[in-house]
């Protein structure tokens, strides 16, 4: 039985960048790519790595910012009802 891949975790996982990034260097390696291109291209690597991590981070953030604005507890504090921050 086939299991669904987590995309959102798997992109935001830094030991899979660190595993793309080496299984490209060493292709680069292998077909006797210059150090300047496979540094441009590391360089690249990371910083699309970051991006990615970055964006599905705040992804996160917001969603569960907006599980806890639908779940607010209320409290009556001898004033009326208040939401509780």
């Amino acid at each position: 039985m086939c299991k669904k891949i987590d995309w959102m975790k798997k992109l935001s996982s830094r030991k899979f960048w660190a595993m793309i990034t080496g299984v490209v260097i060493s292709v680069l390696v292998a077909f006797e790519v210059g150090q300047e291109e496979i540094t441009k291209i590391t360089g690249i690597l990371s910083s699309i790595s970051v991006l990615i991590v970055y964006i599905l981070a705040e992804t996160s953030i917001d969603k569960a910012r907006e599980n806890n604005k639908s779940q607010i507890d209320y409290v009556d504090t001898g004033e009326g009802w208040h939401d509780e921050f």
